[in-house]
């Protein structure tokens, strides 16, 4: 008699993604970030306030954590950060309407966001650039 194997998973979970941003300036991340975009903390505080570390759930795979400057050299080995205005990622959060890309860039836009390039059409899609408070890029994109 042959012995099955049990019923393999379709989707296998991979390893939990945390991308971590250098903040010059860790309570205005942390406005930005809650209160501008509505991201969820990873641990609410009890009392709202904001906790240490900050570390937000983008979804059920990635995560977002602020390091202040001065600490986020300690965490790299010893790397220094970029200067403001240099840029050696792009953060992409693929959402599924066109709306909630328009909705996102205008929450970023009032929470103090510079938008880089509108939502609009593109050639690989819809898709709009901001610039969070410390100048990193988040490109938002709608799925398919």
């Amino acid at each position: 008699m042959a012995t099955q194997s049990p019923p393999q998973d379709p989707a296998p979970r991979g390893p939990h993604v945390v991308v971590s941003l250098p903040t010059r300036d860790l309570a205005r991340s942390f406005r930005f970030y809650r209160e501008g975009l509505g991201f969820r903390l990873v641990v609410e505080t009890a009392d709202g306030a904001m906790p240490e570390p900050v570390h937000f759930t983008l979804n059920a795979g990635v995560s977002l954590m602020l390091i202040p400057t001065g600490g986020f050299g300690w965490v790299a080995g010893g790397n220094t950060v970029a200067e403001q205005g240099v840029s050696e990622c792009i953060l992409s959060l693929s959402l599924e309407t066109e709306a909630q890309v328009d909705a996102l860039v205008a929450r970023a836009r009032e929470a103090g966001a510079e938008v880089a390039s509108a939502p609009g059409q593109k050639p690989w899609g819809y898709s709009g650039t901001f610039k969070d408070p410390d100048g990193h890029v988040w490109m938002l994109e709608k799925v398919g």
